[in-house]
């Protein structure tokens, strides 16, 4: 007897499981591996938020169910976020739902609105669970092909006729995740035009929308005129406030996608625990100030490591937005063979730009998300190298 589906044996393995499962065996032979592989932020949650946690904790009345789409504290305060932030007026009650992380909202999203066979527009390189969850989705995944020469962003025209005709969601992600790549409006508005005219619904993850730099302000789809006709946007706490661990996030938007989300997540789950919610809210009315102090920590590291790789020879591009740097691989190498190098002789774990798509050849990904100290230490390691 078969104890495991098709679609899960046929899943590869996520990969920064993998990663840290090598991280484990390296460490446990001595090895002082420094992680720059994962997108998850050191720096601590800000006290206001965890103290607000805790002052909820301590209701009885919040350690009952929550609604399936929220409490309503939380999505007041989203839709007041998106109001002060971008100037859009969102209805709590069915424009915002609440999400465990936007992550686990994305992959449910893709089920809640495609059938099996139904094509999905994905950027490429993109986020591996827009991948994961067409697949599991039973969906066909048709890649949208991103390039440095164009800033990443996207060209609807190189999409086959016959694959836009099919098409019923596509995916865009600004800040993005891996390239650091960010967007003006235009381009969002040449999107929500392709969506409108050939009837596919846009998804877009905004979970870097907060950490920018130089000045820039990365803006929401939902600012085009008409984009809740067909778009959903969804935001996530994780990076922005340093709650990885908290699992929260939201999903704006187009009414009809989001009733059908919340739909399949009420025979799923029950939303997050209330004082999770309730603490989440607090940092979305807050003045930011915050982000602000991350955002400068992450922009000094920025700095110092756009400068060291650009003059070992590793070149990358100086990012306005995200907790990443997407540098080039020196000649000769792969992005494998090359993130293989870095962790066998140097103890640095870096994410190969494969594991992001078939685009994603030729780079690596490297994640801002240790402390200067650490980032000199690897700055010293790469220059021992031999590249």
């Amino acid at each position: 007897m078969t104890f495991i589906s098709d679609k899960v044996r046929n899943l590869p393995p996520y990969l920064f499981s993998e990663f840290q499962r090598k991280k484990k065996q390296l460490e446990e032979n001595g090895v002082n591996v420094i992680d720059l592989g994962i997108g998850a932020p050191d720096l601590p949650t800000p006290a206001f938020i965890y103290e607000k946690l805790a002052e909820e904790s301590k209701k009885p009345a919040n350690h009952r169910y929550s609604t399936y789409s929220g409490c309503s504290e939380y999505r007041e305060a989203v839709a007041d976020f998106y109001k002060k932030h971008y100037g859009i007026e969102l209805d709590p009650e069915t424009e915002i739902l609440a999400l465990i992380g936007s992550k686990e909202g994305i992959a449910n999203l893709i089920q809640a609105v495609i059938n099996p066979g139904d094509t999905v527009l994905s950027p490429d390189p993109g986020y591996p669970v827009y991948d994961k969850g067409i697949h599991l989705a039973g969906g066909r995944n048709v890649r949208l092909p991103l390039d440095i020469e164009n800033g990443y962003v996207p060209r609807f025209d190189k999409l086959a006729k016959s694959d836009v005709q099919k098409a019923k969601l596509m995916f865009l992600n600004y800040p993005s995740n891996p390239t650091a790549a960010t967007v003006t409006l235009d381009t969002f508005v040449e999107a929500v035009a392709f969506s409108l005219e050939n009837n596919v619904i846009l998804a877009h993850d905004a979970a870097y929308d907060l950490i920018t730099f130089d000045n820039y302000k990365a803006p929401s789809v939902l600012q085009v005129p008409n984009a809740k006709d067909i778009v959903v946007e969804f935001g996530s706490l994780s990076k922005s406030f340093n709650m990885t661990g908290w699992r929260i996030g939201y999903v704006v938007g187009n009414r009809k996608v989001i009733q059908a989300l919340a739909t399949l997540k009420s025979n799923l789950d029950t939303s997050q625990f209330l004082p999770i919610q309730k603490a989440a809210a607090a940092a979305l009315k807050s003045d930011f100030s915050a982000v602000k102090e991350n955002n400068s920590i992450y922009l000094e590291r920025m700095e110092k490591m756009h400068a060291a790789l650009n003059e070992i020879g590793i070149f990358t591009e100086r990012p306005r937005g995200t907790i990443f740097l997407w540098a080039k691989v020196p000649a000769d190498y792969s992005s494998r063979s090359f993130a293989a190098k870095l962790l066998d002789e140097a103890g640095i774990i870096v994410t190969p730009g494969t594991a992001f798509g078939p685009s994603g050849e030729g780079f690596i990904r490297i994640s801002l998300t240790v402390n200067k100290n650490r980032l000199d230490e690897v700055i010293h390691r790469l220059k021992q190298l031999d590249l």
